[in-house]
């Protein structure tokens, strides 16, 4: 483990926000990052560190007047201080009858995005679609529909849609993705035509976004075993994707590909969403990687109020993406326990949403999470320990979402109350507007397919275990987690984070 510093950050995380004013379209998100030259990480669409507000201790208001020093986050977080092996350990897992009755019609409304914003045609699914009326737009994001695959195995499983329908758009969508849409060595460009696959914006052939896409093509294998044509469709898939191309000779995977320019210069080499990827690129059937990049990843160590644990310095999505399918409770490798990991990860950002409730006084223990999304200003990523981004108060529900499975009760009740205290405002045909300020009475226009994808699949997650369970009978990548030496961790449940 090394200490957390600037220098191990790439260096898109910072100051392109203010460089390339997003507008209010649909497609600027992913735009930002193609004109900053920096395109290649998943979620962080459009990154949001301002020059001068990047990785920094923001000072709390003052508490007392005339020339005292304002206090640090991590000092104001120290009036949040527990005892070592109260705050961490065993976190509360009972979740109400109503919470989960939210839930619930929270997956359906989340499927029904992936059904409805999808084309029928190609089965790709919109990078986001508006909280009312219809969407026209064409842009299709690989990762959405890789979270759009698994939607349709548990739209399947609960009826929330006909499963018929589900298995013969899984077809539509794999055939298309194998038979027609362009790649290079397998890989997919990040956004692409809904209906034609053609490349957009000038996009980059995207590493993650393909390892997210291969996610849900996986499940689909598993869940819908027993027909031959996607189970053989799935592993073709799989089977083309040349890995070892994409290390492009180093001992860390690239980030991506541009067909002008070649291999972006930015690697996934510091601890973030990488980790499952690292996992499908070790235990290809065809092309693997050597075990030893998993190794080579920088695992950084962050203290926030009393709190350690692994972290690239990110929105809280990074603990969220690697653990929506693949199931890491209960082992660890020679590193950590990457489920206890989040679960610090979860209570540092809740304990730092705190503290951001001297500024913001809605957040409080009843309302809080704040991670990348769309805001009144534009797409922003945000969020922190330590604070990213020109925070404004901007709460996002699939940040609570994202972490239902680390903090079960907290998180279910966060959802709840924004539910019952904002209800239609907020909550629509497809669950939870992207995001909202409360104090200016604004709503998110937009949901956001990434971020609908992983509240839903940690919602079922939480309620029933399905896509870990499913995901993992995937041989791959029980290999793989052999190679990198994962083991049963007998203090799982009794360690002090």
């Amino acid at each position: 483990m090394v200490e957390l510093r600037h220098e191990h950050l790439p260096e898109f995380y910072f100051g392109l926000e203010n460089k390339f004013a997003l507008t209010r379209t649909r497609i600027t998100r992913r735009q930002l990052l193609r004109q900053a030259g920096a395109t290649g990480a998943l979620a962080l669409g459009a990154t949001s560190l301002a020059a001068g507000e990047g990785l920094q201790d923001r000072p709390a208001a003052a508490s007392t007047a005339g020339t005292a020093t304002p206090k640090t986050e991590s000092q104001a977080a120290e009036k949040y201080a527990h005892p070592p092996g109260v705050f961490i350990n065993r976190p509360l897992t009972q979740v109400s009858r109503m919470a989960d009755a939210l839930l619930d019609d929270m997956e359906g409304r989340n499927c029904d995005f992936f059904f409805n914003e999808a084309s029928p045609r190609s089965g790709l699914v919109r990078d986001r679609a508006p909280v009312v009326g219809r969407s026209l737009s064409r842009v299709s994001s690989i990762a959405a529909t890789g979270f759009g695959l698994s939607a349709l195995c548990i739209a399947a499983k609960y009826n929330y849609l006909r499963p018929m329908d589900c298995e013969q758009r899984v077809e539509k969508t794999l055939a298309f993705l194998l038979e027609e849409c362009p790649h290079e060595h397998g890989f997919l460009y990040h956004f692409i035509d809904i209906d034609s696959g053609q490349r957009l914006f000038g996009s980059e052939l995207s590493s993650i976004d393909t390892a997210l896409l291969l996610c849900g093509v996986l499940h689909c294998r598993q869940f819908f075993t027993g027909n031959t044509r996607i189970e053989a469709l799935a592993t073709t898939f799989y089977r083309r994707i040349d890995w070892l191309w994409m290390m492009n000779g180093g001992k860390t995977l690239s980030m991506g590909w541009l067909p002008d320019q070649g291999f972006l210069k930015n690697r996934w080499d510091i601890y973030s969403e990488l980790t499952t990827m690292y996992l499908l690129a070790i235990g290809s059937p065809t092309h693997p990687v050597p075990p030893e990049a998993w190794d080579a990843v920088q695992r950084p160590v962050v203290t926030y109020g009393g709190i350690d644990y692994i972290s690239g310095a990110a929105p809280l999505f990074i603990h969220q993406y690697p653990q929506a399918w693949c199931d890491y409770r209960n082992q660890r490798d020679r590193h950590a326990n990457y489920f206890t990991n989040s679960i610090a990860a979860t209570r540092a950002h809740q304990l730092w949403c705190l503290v951001q409730g001297q500024k913001f006084p809605w957040i409080d223990q009843d309302m809080w999470g704040i991670s990348a999304s769309d805001s009144r200003q534009g797409y922003r990523v945000w969020g922190g320990p330590p604070s990213i981004g020109p925070l404004d108060g901007t709460l996002v529900p699939c940040a609570a979402a994202g972490s239902l499975v680390f903090l079960p009760a907290e998180c279910s009740h966060v959802l709840l109350t924004m539910r019952e205290r904002y209800g239609d405002k907020l909550y629509g045909r497809y669950g939870f507007a992207d995001a909202f300020q409360p104090k200016a009475g604004w709503y998110g226009e937009d949901v956001i397919g990434i971020d609908v994808g992983i509240g839903m699949l940690m919602a079922e997650n939480l309620r029933s275990g399905f896509v870990w369970e499913c995901f993992m009978k995937n041989r791959e990548i029980a290999h793989a987690m052999r190679e990198v030496a994962f083991h049963p961790d007998p203090d799982a449940n009794t360690q002090v984070l």
